[in-house]
């Protein structure tokens, strides 16, 4: 349906309609006092922006994924960095640098879910579709950094991300 259809449809519906409108749209996008509360990081190297799941904590982190108008979009991997050592890690899918729904893996657990509240997996009752979701497309990618790694040569990596994508696939059995 086109926007003036909607308008045209919406004008011949009673006077509160517009009102429920308003409301649907505003609970789907985030608010701009929203936005504006968020924590922005960079990748060092690509200087990619993003926000990052507080559960990562702080530190330097990278995007790998695609960078739209200089901000992580679509799948792809932030992974956190401590010194040499790789730290905590967010698969799942990325909207204007913002996540919207995946799993942090953690050293102790998985955390998943859809992005709010400046972290993934926060909601105190997940709804068990938002869960096998975020483990779907945290899965796919996790594939998409192994083939990422295998077009670059670099076996052992792709086959670390092949197997990983196995595992979160494994969380809804």
């Amino acid at each position: 349906m086109t926007v003036g259809k909607a308008c045209r449809a919406i004008r011949k519906l009673p006077a509160i309609a517009p009102i429920v409108l308003a409301a649907i749209v505003s609970f789907h996008a985030p608010s701009r006092a929203a936005q504006a509360d968020l924590h922005w990081s960079q990748d060092p190297a690509s200087h990619c922006s993003f926000v990052a799941p507080a559960s990562l904590t702080t530190g330097p982190t990278f995007w790998i994924g695609a960078c739209v108008d200089g901000k992580a979009s679509g799948e792809g991997m932030l992974r956190r960095r401590d010194g040499d050592k790789a730290g905590a890690a967010f698969f799942g899918r990325m909207k204007d640098g913002i996540p919207e729904i995946g799993v942090v893996d953690l050293t102790d657990g998985y955390r998943a879910g859809s992005f709010s509240d400046g972290d993934i997996g926060g909601q105190a009752d997940p709804d068990p579709q938002e869960r096998i979701d975020a483990f779907r497309i945290a899965a796919e990618a996790a594939r998409m950094v192994g083939a990422k790694y295998a077009a670059e040569k670099n076996a052992g990596s792709a086959r670390h991300y092949e197997e990983l994508a196995k595992t979160l696939e494994q969380q809804n059995d």
